[in-house]
């Protein structure tokens, strides 16, 4: 008796192992639509393994856009699942893998019935049409770029004739210069074209015959337009054959040179004038005759290039004076000018005897003169332009090593926010216990509080470098007045003044001094500097801030006695990573990109940033900014923050156990009730029972990320009405964004300051007048 009980996992095997060794990317799905089985080549196309692919929907693995548009393409796999035939991708369809790389391709997507005739799922299979999509590319712009040529060109008459000689097609050229219109000419002899007395002498014909045993004929002579009159022209008949060799037919190319013979014979009556431009060029000149390969006749400039009198050059061949390695080359050269009449070389290394290298271009052109055919060879010194190129090379790649490095930057304070966010938490929850400290305990607090707010700066600033590096910092201007700016950033810099016995004096007007500013960005600005005096001036040392209306501007000063900043430094202060060595241990040395921040961020307001200092004397920062204006009315107070919240029933979800727990730990001393989740199904789990009034969650989950999370949420009826705040170390512009679309009400960036938490939570409560108890 057969077991058939194994055959469907067979199959399954036997199905999985045929897609895998085939030679096209094979991606199947289930029925929603979701990845359930890649092979290597659908793998390495799409840059997603199957492991982290499976259960995905299929957009979020294969995702193409079309070519021209960039718009997002139609998903093959919908639209089977929907009408259950097979789809096949429109033209111009491209494939962006993981990692933003994109290929062309073309594909097919066929449903997978089961035996009773329903749809399954779906078999997609696409490959890599990139190289043959450039090569149709390149085929027909090859194609179009020579159909343009023809029929543009105006300096040549360029046409075809049949086997016996009769005009075939006629371009634009072929119209100006011979006056025919192409229903006047097409289907009569070319011989129309020729003087009476070279028809009767059979030329045209013997041009037609040359062509055909030779491939080619060249001729100049007088030739007719359609009035009669006569034209010099030069000629060249080219025999067209198929593949079998069969002749088919001619192209012919004729060019109007009846303006340079009268050009020639100018030259030839201005020889004088010739030579004195000759002798007087910039550029060096060498005549070559063209069947010896030696010089004839050498400028001046030449003589200056190469290192020798005229006299040592007139004679030698071009390899003899450095310009081709050996005899061989220049007889290649030479072979070249005659063929084409002109050669050109774009870089050439001379190599000169006692003396630096050159590179000069090299530029042959072959004409006739009265006494035979001779080859000017024009030689320019392009060194310094190619040393400026190699500059802008090496700039260029200076540039994008910057921009890595601020890549780097931003991800590294990313990196830093969660654990800093728990020490945050972690001092709140101190301070809440202030009372109960005792002398060492409160020392410890305040230890940590203080070096926590340092590399909290530290942080901001490596961030903000980064944003305004790329252009992502967008200031938000408003009348402010600078004093309360002034204020607000001493207090941020007092703890470490108070640390090292500063005096520090604020010298401002009774009235107020108003400034059209961000004033966040310029709280930046002025804590920086003050920070920045603070740890260059010794304990007991003086800082002074003064803040003073000067015309249309507004004058702020940062005045210290420290150590003063050495001359050699001085240009440099405000570059990236620039800073004095303070001591051997550099205890207060910084990242030294504060000052880049304010140079920079003074500099988007519309003001500039100096400094004064002398090595020994201390240093003066001075920002000069635009004055604003009163504003019509004053903000009210925010009194949000200072009214009492009622109990809130809050969830919590982060994989970083510090950070949750320590989150949790605030939530509950303010008086909240609080559960925490460490992953998506916790999270979902939880709410389902738990029924929270506020959601507190991290983005950057295992699996399935905060994003995914808040959609699903908003689906469970035991959240309506419940409040998002996306809690995460990512806070660029385009973040915000995706956490709006995800659900999300608001956006906190690590570590979030209680304060903060606080504000945000007041403000969900009182949309929740009645809030629901645990």
């Amino acid at each position: 008796m057969v077991d058939n009980s194994r055959k469907p996992a067979h199959s399954q095997e036997w199905f999985e192992t045929a897609l895998a060794s085939i030679g096209d990317a094979v991606i199947t799905t289930d029925k929603d639509g979701r990845v359930s089985f890649m092979n290597p080549v659908a793998e390495s196309l799409t840059g997603w393994k199957l492991s982290d692919a499976a259960g995905k929907p299929l957009t979020h693995v294969f995702h193409i856009v079309n070519e021209d548009t960039r718009r997002p393409a139609e998903n093959p796999a919908a639209r089977v699942l929907c009408e259950g035939v097979v789809v096949g991708l429109a033209n111009h369809t491209v494939l962006i893998a993981r990692d933003g790389t994109e290929r062309a391709i073309d594909d097919s997507a066929a449903p997978i019935k089961s035996l009773e005739g329903r749809v399954d799922g779906v078999v997609l299979v696409f490959r890599d049409v990139t190289e043959r999509r450039r090569t149709e590319r390149a085929l027909q712009l090859s194609e179009e770029r020579f159909r343009l040529l023809v029929e543009g060109t105006r300096d040549y008459a360029i046409f075809m004739l049949d086997p016996r000689g009769h005009v075939s097609t006629w371009n634009v050229g072929a119209m100006r210069i011979k006056w025919y219109q192409a229903n006047e000419i097409i289907g009569k002899h070319f011989s129309v074209f020729y003087p009476p007395e070279a028809v009767a002498s059979g030329w045209p014909q013997k041009e037609l015959e040359t062509a055909a045993a030779t491939g080619r004929f060249e001729d100049e002579g007088w030739r007719l337009r359609k009035d009669g009159s006569k034209f010099w022209a030069n000629v060249i008949l080219t025999a067209l054959r198929d593949e079998a060799g069969k002749l088919i037919g001619f192209s012919k190319i004729t060019r109007d040179l009846t303006e340079r013979m009268e050009a020639d014979t100018r030259i030839r009556q201005s020889e004088r004038r010739y030579r004195r431009l000759f002798e007087t060029s910039r550029d060096g000149i060498l005549l070559v005759e063209p069947t010896t390969g030696k010089v004839v006749d050498a400028n001046p400039a030449a003589s200056e290039l190469f290192g020798r009198p005229c006299e040592k050059l007139v004679g030698k061949e071009l390899w003899e004076l450095g310009i081709f390695k050996n005899a061989e080359a220049n007889q290649g050269f030479l072979r070249r000018m005659e063929e084409r009449s002109r050669s050109r070389y774009d870089s050439l290394t001379l190599a000169r005897s006692g003396a630096t290298p050159l590179e000069l271009e090299f530029i042959g052109n072959a004409y006739v003169t009265e006494t035979g055919t001779v080859i000017q060879c024009n030689f320019r010194d392009i060194s310094e332009r190619r040393q400026l190129a190699r500059a802008q090379e090496e700039a260029e790649a200076s540039a994008d090593l910057h921009r890595r490095k601020d890549e780097f930057l931003a991800m590294l304070s990313h990196e830093l926010r969660n654990p800093l966010a728990s020490l945050v938490n972690g001092v709140h929850l101190l301070r809440l216990q202030e009372a109960d400290e005792n002398a060492i305990q409160k020392q410890a607090r305040t230890i940590i509080e203080r070096q926590v707010g340092h590399l909290t700066r530290l942080i901001d600033d490596l961030l903000e470098v980064s944003r305004i590096s790329t252009g992502r910092i967008r200031l938000h201007r408003e009348n402010i007045d600078a004093r309360g700016v002034v204020q607000r950033a001493v207090e941020m810099v007092r703890p470490l003044m108070m640390e090292r016995h500063h005096e520090l004096t604020i010298d401002q007007p009774p009235d107020p001094v108003w400034l059209y500013a961000d004033p966040t960005r310029l709280e930046q600005v002025l804590a920086n500097l003050l920070n920045n005096a603070a740890k260059y001036t010794d304990p007991g040392g003086r800082i002074v801030a003064t803040v003073e209306p000067d015309g249309d501007e507004v004058v702020l000063r940062v005045r210290d006695t420290g150590v003063g900043i050495p001359p050699e430094l001085l240009p440099r202060i405000f570059d990236l990573f620039t800073q004095a060595e303070r001591s051997l241990d550099r205890s207060q040395g910084g990242l030294g990109i504060g000052l880049t921040l304010v140079k920079r961020l003074v500099e988007m307001h519309g003001g500039t940033a100096e400094v004064h200092s002398a090595l020994g004397q201390g240093s003066e920062f001075v920002i000069r900014l635009p004055s604003g204006t009163r504003p019509d009315h004053e903000t009210p107070p925010d009194e949000t923050a200072q009214k009492k919240i009622a109990p809130l029933q809050v969830l919590v979800v982060d994989d970083n156990q510090d950070m949750a727990s320590s989150t949790a730990l605030v939530l509950r001393a303010a008086g909240h009730d609080v559960r925490v989740a460490h992953s998506a199904s916790d999270a979902l789990a939880i709410a389902a029972d738990y029924r929270p009034k506020v959601i507190l969650l991290d983005i950057g989950l295992p699996g399935t990320d905060g994003y995914e999370v808040a959609r699903r949420l908003r689906q469970l009826p035991e959240c309506q009405g419940a409040r998002l705040i996306a809690v995460t170390g990512y806070g660029q512009e385009s973040d915000r964004v995706l956490s709006r679309q995800a659900g999300f009400d608001s956006h906190l960036v690590k570590p979030v300051d209680p304060h903060q938490l606080r504000t945000v939570l007041a403000a969900d409560d009182s949309k929740n007048s009645q809030p629901t108890q645990s």
